[in-house]
């Protein structure tokens, strides 16, 4: 385990309130630094999970900090999740719908709040929060989603190994922005004469795009190189169970068909995506370190409150599924640790969180009044060193939703006390599923036929703070006019555009009947 000895160094600001921590030798303002990561797993980040393979800066985190063991994505996927954590709302009421559809580009953020009252603000990497990103391959997949056709959108799940044991930077555009987020803080943050907000957004450990044609262009490809995998312990790597198909609900059957894993996959298949996908964590977590040791060195890191979390999780063939875009505990159980000052440390936290509550946290952090309209609620009761509580009580629920490509239907997942309940649509034409998580980790008995009452019980509670069927509805009529509108732009192409998208080889089986199953959809009689 490494472990970094501290030397006590305080900025002083200029501009001094009243800190939220008693115990601070300063009144000044902390420094704040946010590492996020791109489909971190969560469970990685505490027992036992963790055991899998080498996090030594996570570690040190959870040795000086505070770690939740039960925090997710309010939606699992990248744009909106993290729309939802650069807004402090949850997805229906920025309307973050896809990874196209998401927050305008002069929506209001933490960083305006925190710059307004006397931060320096910085941002580095991968910010992808705002509209109009990622393929067009990924709008259409989306907008279709309630067409009737079964259509593979992804490439095969792959490993590739490159380099060899001293293989380091594979991911080297995240390494460059490390290196550049590292000469900041060395540079410019240990002058300045204000405290700094920084935040630098990681694409690791997110699986690379496959350069290959043919049936796996367009796939996911877990990469990384022998120097990371030897950070990964075999015998710990589990193989998921898998439902039958007979037994899958039909939501996750279509997703697992269009993530294009209804094939046969071999044992060691799995277990080495899995392998690469953890080696692929423990690259992201050197990065972590970096800026860590940047901070000790320039005397930074005790005035500085460093925050740690991801957009969303990877299901890493879990569920027969890769990528994310499912409520399970893989793809929407994300990591969020604090370590700084006032941060009490070796704290382990069971208490539920989610992404919209780091918003008020920051703004909690630096003194400053928290708007109303936010979905969250400040983490710092819960982790400060003082244990005082606000007198606003925290809800003992979290809320995820997913309007996106890879599933047929509108998502809602209420997680309270043991229970996920996940519904769908309008609560009446899919059947929802519920699970025990006290009884059942691995999520494989859905218990929602025996359990009417708690069903009921978190449907009211889940209605409560939204008008589900209202929204899938509103989402509906959305990928409708969003499609015909694209459609319509592209005039008498439109047949040679969208045959060539990424589900080339399925649609061109039975290019006919797709497009008349396209139009009956749009017709409203499909």
């Amino acid at each position: 385990m490494i472990r970094l000895y501290l030397t006590v160094f305080v900025v002083v600001s200029e501009t001094t309130v009243q800190c939220v921590y008693p115990n601070r030798i300063s009144n000044v303002k902390p420094n704040i630094l946010i590492v996020m990561s791109d489909a971190f797993d969560g469970r990685l980040t505490f027992a036992p999970g963790s055991e899998v393979v080498q996090l030594p800066f996570i570690n040190y985190m959870r040795e000086m900090g505070a770690v939740f063991h039960n925090a997710y994505t309010n939606s699992p996927i990248c744009c909106p999740s993290r729309a939802a954590m650069w807004s402090g709302q949850f997805v229906h009421l920025t309307q973050a719908w896809n990874n196209n559809k998401c927050l305008d580009g002069n929506a209001t953020t933490w960083m305006d709040y925190l710059r307004k009252n006397g931060y320096y603000t910085q941002s580095m990497g991968k910010l992808d929060y705002t509209s109009g990103g990622h393929t067009l391959s990924n709008r259409v997949e989306a907008w279709t989603r309630d067409v009737p056709f079964l259509l593979r959108q992804e490439g095969r799940p792959m490993t590739d190994l490159v380099g060899n044991t001293s293989t380091v930077r594979v991911m080297t555009k995240d390494w460059n922005t490390t290196d550049h987020a590292v000469r900041w803080i060395r540079r410019s943050a240990v002058s300045l004469s204000q405290p700094f907000a920084l935040y630098l957004g990681l694409n690791l450990p997110h699986p690379y795009v496959a350069e290959s044609l043919g049936p796996n262009a367009g796939g996911s490809v877990f990469r990384t190189s022998p120097y990371w995998l030897k950070k990964v312990s075999y015998g710990q790597i589990s193989l998921p169970k898998w439902l039958p198909f007979s037994e899958m609900h039909p939501v996750d059957y279509y997703s697992t068909f269009t993530k294009n894993c209804s094939d046969s996959f071999t044992e060691e298949e799995i277990r080495n995506i899995r392998a690469f996908y953890y080696a692929m964590c423990a690259e992201s977590d050197s990065m972590l370190g970096e800026v860590i040791s940047a901070l000790r060195g320039t005397g930074l890191l005790d005035s500085t409150v460093v925050l740690y979390t991801s957009d969303h999780g990877e299901l890493a063939m879990e569920h027969r599924q890769f990528y994310k875009m499912s409520m399970f505990e893989g793809s929407s159980h994300v990591p969020l640790l604090m370590m700084g000052p006032g941060v009490k440390s070796g704290l382990q936290l069971s208490q539920l969180v989610s992404l919209v509550d780091i918003f008020p946290t920051l703004l909690d952090l630096a003194n400053v009044p928290t708007p109303g309209g936010l979905s969250g609620h400040s983490l710092v009761p819960l982790v400060s060193q003082t244990g005082n509580q606000t007198s606003k009580q925290r809800p003992d629920w979290i809320l995820s939703e997913y309007h996106g490509c890879n599933a047929n239907a509108s998502t809602y997942m209420l997680r309270m006390g043991q229970w996920k309940y996940v519904t769908y649509a309008d609560g009446k034409t899919v059947a929802p599923q519920l699970f025990d998580m006290s009884k059942d980790g691995a999520e494989l008995k859905n218990v929602a036929s025996h359990f009417p009452d708690v069903c009921q019980l978190l449907d009211t509670q889940l209605r409560s703070v939204v008008d589900y069927p209202d929204v899938s509805q509103a989402v509906h009529l959305y990928n409708r006019q969003q499609f015909l509108a694209w459609r319509n732009s592209l005039g008498e192409n439109y047949t040679e555009v969208i045959r060539n998208l990424r589900w080339h080889i399925d649609w061109q089986k039975d290019e006919e009947h797709n497009l008349r199953t396209i139009d009956k959809w749009l017709s409203g009689l499909g």
